[in-house]
């Protein structure tokens, strides 16, 4: 499998080494925070896009000022794309018609953790049984490295998404502080940005008996680089097979 990767941060000098480990070709590294967005080829074998190798997949993890101008540009190419970029989602309903339209490949996912994407499962459950019980209040927190460039990580966005989906009486995420009691239709839902930490999550529903709380603690980027590598294997071998449009870790989960 040829690889581009796109960005050359931690993530991809990580993803690169991986890769390479499990007999892929690193065909392309395009670092888009050595120029002016996509197509500053900074690394390995190419002179622009239009040389990538037929039979070719990107793995982007960028900046999320740069993802949407990036999924275009690979898109365009019918190139497909694994971006672990996050920060734009609000955009995905756009992307997602784009890749309709050029008959490509995308799949996104706010972490590649084997491990997350279980955590999200659990916080759905967990959310499902603690709704009928109104003494027990929901909220959670995140920690990341102080050079993550997005807050709230997408990762702590989809766990209160589970939350929402499960717990009806709970219809709000409030993200930034709060200086007043929270209503009690509100989750808050806590950042915190320090050091080299690779990213912790929980979720805490807590009553006046008692607290639960469940926690993901990442140890370092390993989970997160092989489950990027894992994901791109997938949608690979599914577009090669005529299965192209927008996919998640869920639909690798599922199969």
């Amino acid at each position: 499998m040829n690889i581009i990767l796109s960005g050359y941060g931690k993530m991809g000098r990580l993803i690169e080494q991986r890769a390479a480990e499990k007999g892929h070709k690193i065909a392309a590294v395009i670092d888009p925070a050595a120029g002016s967005g996509l197509g500053t080829v900074v690394f390995k074998n190419i002179e622009s896009l239009e040389k990538i190798p037929s039979g070719s997949i990107a793995i982007d993890f960028t900046h999320p000022d740069a993802a949407v101008r990036n999924i275009e540009s690979f898109a365009e190419r019918r190139i497909p794309l694994v971006i672990g970029t996050t920060g734009w989602y609000d955009k995905l309903d756009e992307v997602t018609a784009l890749i309709k339209r050029t008959e490509s490949s995308l799949l996104w996912a706010s972490n590649f953790s084997i491990g997350v994407n279980i955590f999200y499962r659990i916080a759905a459950l967990c959310a499902a049984f603690i709704e009928p019980y109104a003494e027990y209040d929901a909220s959670g927190f995140e920690v990341h490295h102080n050079q993550k460039a997005d807050s709230p990580s997408g990762t702590a966005k989809m766990i209160a998404e589970q939350v929402l989906k499960n717990m009806k009486r709970k219809t709000t995420v409030v993200w930034d502080k709060l200086d007043r009691p929270p209503t009690p239709e509100e989750i808050h839902f806590a950042s915190l940005r320090s050091g080299a930490t690779p990213g912790v999550h929980a979720l805490i529903f807590d009553s006046a008996a008692d607290s639960i709380e469940i926690k993901h603690t990442a140890r370092n980027r390993e989970g997160l680089v092989s489950g990027a590598i894992h994901a791109a294997e997938w949608l690979y071998k599914n577009t090669e097979a005529g299965k192209r449009g927008v996919f998640t870790m869920e639909d690798i989960l599922a199969q």
